[in-house]
Parts: structure tokens; C-alpha cells; sequence
């Protein structure tokens, strides 16, 4: 069944692959530069205790992005290359780290999103869950509950995997019954987690808004009304990050999942599923403008290094203290 699919029914077609590896290069590239920037940031500010739970969730949220960047290679190759050793090593590890990376990324913005909406909407005292050690006890269990399934799927696929004298397109050629299986209920249970952050986020950023309409019609402080505006700006390109990156993925993983052997639609599925995929690893290069907006620190150091590149000869005329 599968080699006569794999044979009249492949939905990859080989002069697109270039593409893909041109476009994965260029996202490899890019994130590498804005996450290498984020972590030289963290690193200089090491020596200074972290201040609070959001910064916990946003150092997080970059090693998500770098573990996924780094990540981005073996996919390259994948895309590049018509080695079966190439195509067995990623759809065993390189699949697994570019999912668990990319689902690190959906959970830990959810976080942000959540302390914030317990800043704003519940200002009064300080949380438990927006305390130091619940953060980092969160983050430690979300990493656990991340990589025990990814584990899991890598060591199933290498035991079962079906022997093929071919190199296969794609990785469904090589799944075995239980692995095909364990694969539409990985799908399944990702979808779930997707949807009730995707609500979380809508819901946050509604009582944030409410919030912000609920100051202005009782004319609060100016002040404490532009800090309003400002968290609710920074609520939206949250929520407009996640939905761009992530939402057309989930619109086409679990028809896919279910699918992807279909003669009729499975082409179409597959480069659905190729592009939302693409929009989805795009995140790394759209996750600094979220420490920008959310970190004033890391947005200081933006803007003095965006001082020093406009006028070079500020350093050596500033006088000596």
C-alpha cells in the first residue's frame, strides 16, 4: 500500500525543494543574528538577579527560539538531500526537535500573556503563579511534559520503522502501524493544547481591553491610563504573532495527519502543510519585537545601540567623567 502510494500518489515534488531549502536557509540566517543578539543581552545581564516571573518565561521563549533555529539545519538537509540515512535521522529526531521547539514557543507565549493579564486586570498583591519559584517550576514541567512524548516518538519510530530500499519523499512512507497511529494522537493531543491557548490568548486580551475601556470612561490618571494603552498594545502583538505563525498551521495539521495518503487531496495537504510549517519556524525572527515591547531593559539597550549606529563619533565626544 505504501510503496504504491509512494510511487502514483506522491505529493512532493522534487523542483520545489530548492525553494524550501532557500526559504529555511534564509529564516536559519536571520534567526540566528536576532536570537544571538537576545542571548549576548541575557548574557551581560547575568550577574543581575531576575527581577520577576516574565523574565523567567521570555529567557524560555528564547531557548525555544534557539533550540529551534538550531534545529533548522537538519531540516535543510532533509529538504536538499535524497540520502534515506538523512531522511530516517529527521523524521525521527529533526521532526521531533522542530515540533517540541515550535510548541515550547506556543506554551511559554500563553505564559507571558497570562502574567500579564495578572499585572493588569488583577493588580492588587502578587499572584502565586507570578512568583519566582512557581515560574520556574512551570517552566521546568513544561519542558518535561515536552520532550517525554518527543523522546518517545524517536525511540518507537527507530525500533518499528519499515525497511525500504527507497528514499520516500516524505516521512509518512516510513511509519509503521503503531508509529502511524502514536503520530494521529501526538497530533490530536497538540491540536488540543493549541486551542485552549489559542482562547487563553482571546480571553486575556479581551479582559485587557475591558480594562483599558473601563479607565478611560472613568478618567483615570494619565499616567496610569498610558501604561493601560501600552499593555494592551503589547497584548495585541502578542496575540498578532501568534496568530500569523501558528493559526494556518493548525488549520491543516490534523486533516494531514489523517490524510496525507489520500490520492485525491494528499498533494494538496502536504504543501498546505509545508507553508504553514515555514510561517510557523518564521517565529523566531518575529519573537524579538515581543522582548522589545515587553522587556524595557533589553528596549534600552535597542535604543543605545540604535543611537551608537546613527552617530558613531557619540562614544569618543562624550566627556570623561
Amino acid at each position: 500500500m505504501t510503496s504504491s502510494f509512494n510511487q502514483t500518489c506522491d505529493p512532493v515534488v522534487p523542483s520545489l525543494n530548492p525553494f524550501f531549502v532557500l526559504v529555511y536557509s534564509l529564516v536559519f540566517l536571520v534567526g540566528l543574528l536576532l536570537n544571538g543578539f537576545i542571548l549576548k543581552f541575557y548574557i551581560g545581564q547575568a550577574q543581575q538577579q531576575e527581577s520577576n516571573s516574565l523574565m523567567v518565561y521570555l529567557k524560555n521563549l528564547t531557548a525555544a527560539d534557539v533550540l529551534l533555529c538550531l534545529s533548522l539545519p537538519l531540516r535543510i538537509t532533509h529538504c536538499g538531500s535524497k540520502s534515506l540515512i538523512i531522511r530516517r535521522l529527521y523524521c525521527s529526531f529533526g521532526a521531533s526537535a522542530v515540533y517540541v521547539n515550535i510548541y515550547a514557543s506556543i506554551i511559554f507565549m500563553c505564559y507571558i500573556a497570562a502574567n500579564r493579564y495578572l499585572k493588569i486586570v488583577h493588580p492588587s498583591g502578587t499572584h502565586v503563579l507570578q512568583s519566582l519559584r512557581t515560574a520556574h517550576i512551570i517552566s521546568m514541567v513544561t519542558w518535561v511534559c515536552l520532550l517525554a512524548p518527543s523522546v518517545t516518538y524517536a525511540i518507537v519510530f527507530f525500533i518499528t520503522q519499515k525497511p525500504l530500499t527507497f528514499t520516500p519523499s516524505h516521512c509518512g512512507a516510513l511509519f509503521s502501524v503503531s508509529i502511524s497511529l502514536f503520530f494521529k494522537i501526538l497530533h490530536t493531543l497538540c491540536t488540543i493544547i493549541f486551542l485552549l491557548v489559542f482562547i487563553s490568548l482571546v480571553f486575556f486580551y479581551y479582559s485587557i481591553s475591558r480594562r483599558v475601556l473601563q479607565a478611560q470612561q472613568r478618567q483615570l490618571a494619565s499616567s496610569n491610563a498610558k501604561k493601560l494603552v501600552k499593555s494592551r498594545r503589547n497584548m495585541l502583538v502578542l496575540v498578532s504573532i501568534f496568530c500569523v505563525c501558528f493559526v494556518p498551521f493548525h488549520l491543516v495539521r490534523l486533516p494531514y495527519a489523517f490524510l496525507w495518503n489520500s490520492c485525491s487531496v494528499g498533494s494538496v495537504l502536504y504543501y498546505l502543510k509545508e507553508a504553514a510549517i515555514m510561517l510557523s519556524v518564521f517565529n523566531i525572527c518575529l519573537d524579538p519585537v515581543v522582548y522589545f515591547f515587553l522587556c524595557k531593559t533589553f528596549r534600552a539597550q535597542v535604543r543605545k545601540m540604535s543611537r551608537r549606529v546613527d552617530d558613531p563619533n557619540e562614544q569618543a565626544n562624550r566627556p570623561e567623567e
